[in-house]
């Protein structure tokens, strides 16, 4: 799970003509497909799917496409199935966090066609109240992903067959990877010498806690609660 999805991601190795993408044959490693392809083809795509895709973004040799979170089923589809693109795996699934956003949340996916042995990043948004449409019915390995994504960031996933945490322990609270969660956390895990067992306990640290009460945003700090241990 990354925060930043910084991994490189090329679009493809594809040549464009003027009536749509031109594929090569076979998939070749050496060669790299340039910044004016990544564009022709993002145009390509919108033109495509001109009611799903919102706009289209090159930047550092990555291809991004940004759809609207009911428009994430029909171009995952689309990008799996359709013979200009053949992108049959998902290799992640990212949460990015930006509190001063109406939609707080990015959801990011990172596509790999092995056929035309290239990658484009799909974006879509969320908060804490609108899911995400799950694409474990389209790609069976985004399961453990999504679940990562709903543990860490607390990103809702519709129609996943079993949406409960893996990372953290059970009965943990809130979300860590959310940029408002508490760096030190709620509780502490501890193995206990006396009772001979792992004991969860509030945590009880002196440090200065981030405060966003009264912010214009969530993110906007406006000063440090302390925290006093007597």
């Amino acid at each position: 799970m990354c925060n930043n999805c910084s991994s490189s991601h090329l679009v493809s190795s594809t040549t464009l003509a003027s009536t749509g993408p031109r594929i090569h044959e076979k998939a070749d490693p050496n060669v790299k497909t340039t910044v004016k392809e990544m564009h022709e083809y993002g145009k390509y795509l919108t033109s495509v799917l001109p009611k799903f895709i919102q706009q289209f973004s090159v930047y550092k040799d990555e291809l991004t496409l940004y759809v609207a979170p009911n428009a994430l089923l029909p171009v995952m589809e689309f990008l799996r199935d359709h013979t200009n693109a053949q992108f049959k795996q998902v290799m992640d699934v990212c949460g990015v966090d930006y509190p001063s956003r109406a939609n707080r949340f990015e959801v990011v996916y990172n596509c790999l066609s092995i056929r035309f042995n290239g990658r484009i990043r799909v974006k879509t948004y969320a908060n804490e109240v609108s899911p995400v449409p799950s694409l474990t019915g389209l790609f069976n390995g985004v399961n453990w992903f999504e679940r990562e994504a709903w543990d860490m960031y607390g990103i809702f996933f519709t129609g996943h067959p079993d949406l409960r945490r893996i990372l953290t322990d059970y009965g943990f609270e809130g979300h860590p990877m959310r940029k408002d969660f508490p760096l030190t956390g709620y509780v502490e895990v501890r193995y206990d010498d006396e009772k001979k067992r792992v004991v969860v306990e509030p945590v009880e640290l002196a440090q200065a806690f981030r405060n966003f009460e009264g912010a214009a945003s969530p993110w906007e700090q406006v000063g440090y609660v302390v925290l006093i241990i007597p």
